[in-house]
C-alpha cells in the first residue's frame, strides 16, 4: 500500500481530489470545524470505502446514525477500488454536530475522482505481466519467491549489424521482444484528469546504465518502438491517448551483475498533478527487476554441440584428431562444429578462449559465450562467428595488464549439482584455479572472479593449480556424469595411484615392458626404469601433495566423500617449479554424455593391452561409461595441452530454474 496522502476539508466550498485505485486518503476533519461541534459523522457514494481509525484500534464506520467524537485521535480513512467513469462522480460528505443531535451545524464536501495507475511486470514468474497488489518493490528468491527478471540482451537478432542488440538504442528487430521483459502501465479513468495531470515513467542514474525501455505503440514494425529510458533517458512523460486504458513497454537488461552492481534495478511511473505550482506528485508506483545470471553447465549435462579447431603448422596437422572427434560426436548424438584455420589463426586451445553458458527468464533462455581476457589466434571467433541471433556474447578485459595462463578457461570449470551441509547448490559450483593461499603467486584475474561471484548461482571456489606449468584446474579434476542416485564422480589425476600400478605390474613380471611403446619421438621407458627414477617418483609425489590438499578443498566444498571420487593414474615431472603431464593426461578428457573421449596414455601394453588403459575402464564401464582413447599427443601433448583443451562444449541448460535457489 502507498502512503496515505492527506486532504484538508473547508466549510466554506467543496474539496475536489484525485484518488488513486488501491491507495489511501487520510481526510482530516479537524482542521475545518463549526464553533461548538462536538462529534461528525461521514457519509459517502457508494463505491466510497471509509474506515475510521481510533488509537489504539481501528473500526468500520458506525452504523446508524451513531457518531464520532471530535477526538484528536481519530482519523478519516477513504480509498476506492474501481477507476471512476466521470470527473467528481464520487462523493464524500463530512457533518458536524453538537452531539448527537440529528440537525448538523455544518457540513464539508469532498468530490473525488478514482484512477487507476499501477505498473506491472511479471512478478509472478510465469511468463506472463498479471496484475499485482501486494509488494512490487522488493525480489526474493526461492520456489516460493516472488520478483521480475530481466534477461541483459546481448545476442545479436539483427543480422545486419555487427554489435550485440544492447549496444544499439534502436530496436534491432521484432524477434529481438522476445529477448525482453514486458511491462504495463495501467491508467484507466476520465480523460479530463490524465489531461491536468501527468504520467512520468523514471530510472535512477545507476540503474538506466544497465537497463533500455521501449514504449510500443502499434506494435506491428520496429519503427511502432521508441527508446523511453537508458543510458541518458533517466525519465519520460508518458502520451496517454484518450480512453486508453494500458500501455505496454518493455525492458532490456544491458549489464550482468558484477562487483559494482547487484543485480537488481528499479522502475518507477508516477502520476504528477500539473495544475499546482510547484507540480506535486500523488502517487508513486515501483518495480524491481533482477538480471538473469549467467550461468555455467558441467560435464554432467547432455552435450548439444562439441567445437574443435583445425590447424596445420609446424607439429603437422590434426586431421587424425578431427576424424576421432567426429566419430566421438556421432556416438554422443552430438554436433560436431569445426573451427577453420582461417577463423584461428592456428589457435587450438578453443577450451582456453571460451566458456559456454545460457541465461533465462521465465519467457526466453539462450546461450551466452563468455569470452576470455587471453585473446590470442582464437579472440575474434566468440565474437564474429558465436554472436548471432539468440546466442549471446559476454566478456570482461584486462585494462591495465596482459592475460596470464590462469586466465584461460581451461581455468575455470564447474561441478554438478551439490549439497553441502544444510546448503544446496542445484546449479554445482564454479571453480578456478589460483594460488596457494597467501603464497602471492599466479591467480585468475580479479575482473573475472568478480563476475564469476557476482552471479550468485554458482558461487565459486579457488583452487590451487598454481604448481601446474600451464596452471589449469582440468589438468588435475574433471567430472562424468553416472545413473545412480549421486549422478556423478569427480576425477582427480592421481600419481600415488600410477606408482602403485606399475609397481603391481613389476611384480607380475612385467618389469621391462615400455611407456611411450609405438611412438616415433619419444624415448621408451620401461617399468622399472619409471619407478627407479628418483627424479620422477620425487616430482609425482610432490605434485600429488598439491593434488591431496585440493582433494581436501573439494570434498569440503562439494560436500564429497571419498565414494565420490575416483583418482586416475597419471604421472608429472617438474620443469623448474611448475609440474607437467609426464604422459598425456588422461583426466583432461572431453565428456559426451556417457561416451568420453581421453587422451590416449601410451602405456606399458601387457597382454596386447595398455595397462592405463585398462585400469580407467575397469573404473568408470561399471558405472555406464564408454571410454575411447584418443591420440592426442603430437597435436597437443607436445604443446602441454590434451583433449580437453582443444575442445569445448555447449550443453543443455539445467531444468532447474535459477531463481528456485536460495544463494
Amino acid at each position: 500500500m502507498a502512503p496515505r496522502r492527506a486532504v484538508q476539508l473547508s466549510l466554506k466550498k467543496p474539496t475536489y481530489a484525485v484518488c488513486v485505485v488501491g491507495t489511501e486518503i487520510q481526510v482530516n476533519v479537524h482542521r475545518d470545524v463549526p464553533r461548538g461541534a462536538k462529534t461528525f459523522r461521514v457519509s459517502s457514494s457508494s463505491k466510497v470505502q471509509v474506515l475510521v481509525a481510533s488509537d489504539p484500534r481501528r473500526m468500520t464506520e458506525p452504523t446508524g446514525k451513531a457518531h464520532w467524537s471530535l477526538d484528536a485521535t481519530v482519523d478519516v480513512i477513504l480509498s476506492v477500488d474501481t477507476a471512476s467513469e466521470d470527473v467528481n462522480d464520487l462523493k464524500v460528505k463530512v457533518s458536524y454536530f453538537k452531539q448527537q443531535e440529528n440537525h448538523p451545524l455544518a457540513h464539508s464536501l469532498l468530490y473525488l475522482t478514482a484512477v487507476d495507475v499501477s505498473l506491472d511486470v511479471d512478478t509472478s514468474r510465469t511468463g506472463k505481466v498479471k496484475r499485482r497488489q501486494g509488494d512490487k518493490k522488493t525480489w526474493r528468491w526461492g520456489p516460493e519467491g516472488h520478483g521480475a527478471i530481466l534477461l541483459v540482451n546481448c545476442d545479436k537478432d539483427s543480422r545486419g549489424s555487427p554489435e550485440p542488440d544492447l549496444s544499439s538504442s534502436q530496436l534491432a528487430s521484432l524477434d529481438d521482444l522476445q529477448d525482453m521483459s514486458p511491462i504495463v502501465l495501467t491508467c484507466d479513468g476520465p480523460d479530463e484528469v490524465f489531461d491536468r495531470h501527468k504520467l512520468v515513467l523514471s530510472v535512477s542514474l545507476s540503474d538506466s546504465r544497465r537497463v533500455r525501455v521501449f514504449q510500443a505503440r502499434g506494435r506491428t514494425s520496429v519503427s511502432n518502438y521508441k527508446q523511453v529510458l537508458g543510458p541518458q533517458h533517466l525519465s519520460h512523460r508518458v502520451e496517454r491517448r484518450p480512453g486508453e486504458r494500458e500501455i505496454r513497454f518493455c525492458a532490456e537488461g544491458l549489464a550482468f551483475p558484477d562487483a559494482d552492481f547487484s543485480g537488481l534495478l528499479s522502475l518507477s511511473v508516477r502520476l504528477v498533478d500539473t495544475a499546482s505550482l510547484p507540480e506535486v506528485p500523488l502517487f508513486t508506483d515501483t518495480v524491481v527487476f533482477r538480471v538473469a545470471p549467467w550461468i555455467m553447465t558441467p560435464s554432467t549435462q547432455l552435450p548439444l554441440e562439441l567445437y574443435v579447431c583445425s590447424v596445420t603448422d609446424a607439429h603437422g596437422s590434426n586431421e587424425k584428431f578431427l576424424d576421432d572427434m567426429a566419430d566421438l560426436a556421432l556416438k554422443a548424438s552430438c554436433k560436431l562444429v569445426v573451427c577453420p584455420r582461417v577463423e584461428n589463426r592456428n589457435d587450438r586451445w578453443i577450451q582456453d578462449e571460451m566458456e559456454f553458458g545460457y541465461i533465462e527468464a521465465p519467457h526466453k533462455s539462450f546461450p551466452v559465450v563468455f569470452d576470455s581476457p587471453r585473446n590470442r589466434g582464437l579472440r575474434d571467433f566468440p565474437y564474429k562467428k558465436i554472436l548471432g541471433p539468440d546466442f549471446g556474447y559476454v566478456t570482461r578485459e584486462l585494462l591495465f595488464s596482459g592475460a596470464s595462463s590462469l586466465d584461460s578457461f581451461g581455468n575455470l570449470d564447474v561441478s554438478p549439482p551439490v549439497t553441502v551441509g544444510d546448503t544446496e547448490y542445484p546449479l554445482g559450483r564454479i571453480l578456478i584455479g589460483g594460488s596457494y593461499p597467501k603464497s602471492g603467486g599466479r591467480r585468475m584475474a580479479k575482473v573475472v572472479r568478480d563476475f564469476l561471484e557476482a552471479q550468485q548461482v554458482q558461487a565459486p571456489v579457488e583452487l590451487y593449480s598454481d604448481w601446474l606449468s600451464v596452471g589449469h584446474v582440468d589438468e588435475f579434476l574433471s567430472f562424468v556424469p553416472t545413473s545412480d542416485p549421486k549422478g556423478f564422480r569427480m576425477l582427480l589425476a592421481s600419481p600415488s595411484a600410477c606408482l602403485r600400478l606399475f609397481q603391481e605390474k613389476k611384480e607380475e613380471g612385467y618389469g621391462e615392458v615400455a611407456q611411450f611403446a609405438g611412438l616415433r619421438h619419444k624415448a621408451r621407458r620401461s617399468i622399472n626404469e619409471m619407478l627407479a627414477d628418483r627424479h620422477l617418483r620425487n616430482d609425482s609425489l610432490q605434485v600429488q601433495k598439491c593434488i591431496d590438499w585440493n582433494r581436501e578443498v573439494l570434498k569440503r566444498e562439494l560436500g564429497l566423500v571419498e565414494g565420490d571420487i575416483i583418482d586416475v593414474p597419471q604421472l608429472f615431472s617438474l620443469k623448474g617449479v611448475y609440474a607437467e603431464a609426464f604422459f598425456p593426461d588422461m583426466v583432461n578428457m572431453v565428456v559426451l554424455g556417457k561416451h568420453l573421449g581421453i587422451p590416449k596414455p601410451f602405456g606399458p601394453v601387457i597382454n596386447g593391452r595398455c595397462c592405463l588403459e585398462e585400469r580407467v575402464r575397469s573404473l568408470l564401464e561399471p558405472l555406464g561409461l564408454h571410454c575411447t582413447f584418443i591420440d592426442d599427443f603430437t597435436p597437443y601433448h607436445l604443446l602441454q595441452g590434451e583433449i580437453h583443451c582443444g575442445t569445448n562444449v555447449r550443453r543443455k541448460p539445467f531444468d532447474f530454474k535459477w531463481w528456485h535457489a536460495v544463494p
